[in-house]
């Protein structure tokens, strides 16, 4: 996968570069974009998220704790000391990310955010650890929150609801979504790897709708090169 890193951008438009390029041999390795730690239901230490993302060559990720970021941002002080410390050399990208819970179709989804400004008035009111009510609950506006935020919102596991990923991905669409996490390992294999017929399914939607494709772990144990 060539990405340049080095080249001058936005995080959102390197974010947007990174996946036009994802596939199904992207994660675990290279990228990983569903994961989560001690501050939502994750069992890992930020600072151990972080040496296992270096141990592993991550180039790129996203923590995508439950209504909150401080899972992203001790890990963000993490880096920045670890690349003060280690001068020139290669670290990997890290996007800030969420997971907000919201109605589509009448069924709860969860929508990752990525590469949004944490302190934007519009996206805060996700970020209190707790599930949105009201019109906030809306996947419209909880996308809109998003995007007025300067980030990218993606649809998880479209194929984990009690309704049909068929159905679910047309109605996000709608609702202006910008991705779909195709390669999404829902029978928890150990190595992980992508559930193969379901990411055929989505990844042929995710074209038909014109929608980035991601990949993730969700990892909520003590791997991140595990589910659970």
């Amino acid at each position: 996968m060539a990405v340049n890193f080095a080249r001058t951008s936005t995080s959102r438009e390197l974010l947007k570069e990174v996946f036009q390029n994802i596939d199904a041999q992207s994660c675990p390795r290279c990228f990983n974009f569903h994961m989560h730690t001690v501050h939502s239901d994750g069992r890992l230490q930020p600072a151990a998220l972080m040496e296992q993302a270096i141990a592993i060559g991550l180039k790129g990720f996203a923590i995508t704790d439950h209504h909150s970021i401080n899972g992203y941002q001790a890990a963000q002080t993490w880096l920045e000391d670890w690349k003060w410390n280690n001068p020139g050399a290669n670290s990997p990208h890290l996007w800030s990310g969420v997971e907000i819970n919201a109605n589509l179709l009448n069924v709860e989804v969860h929508i990752l955010g990525y590469a949004f400004e944490p302190e934007h008035p519009s996206i805060k009111r996700y970020l209190q650890r707790k599930i949105a009510t009201g019109e906030d609950y809306q996947i419209a506006n909880v996308i809109a929150a998003i995007h007025n935020a300067g980030g990218l919102a993606v649809l998880a596991h479209p194929a984990r609801y009690r309704r049909s990923h068929f159905d679910l991905i047309p109605a996000a669409a709608e609702a202006g979504i910008d991705g779909v996490e195709t390669y999404y390992a829902y029978n928890n294999p150990n190595p992980w790897r992508a559930s193969a017929l379901e990411s055929k399914q989505v990844q042929q939607l995710a074209n038909e709708f014109n929608l980035y494709n991601t990949c993730g772990t969700d990892t909520h144990g003590l791997s991140l090169l595990q589910r659970l």
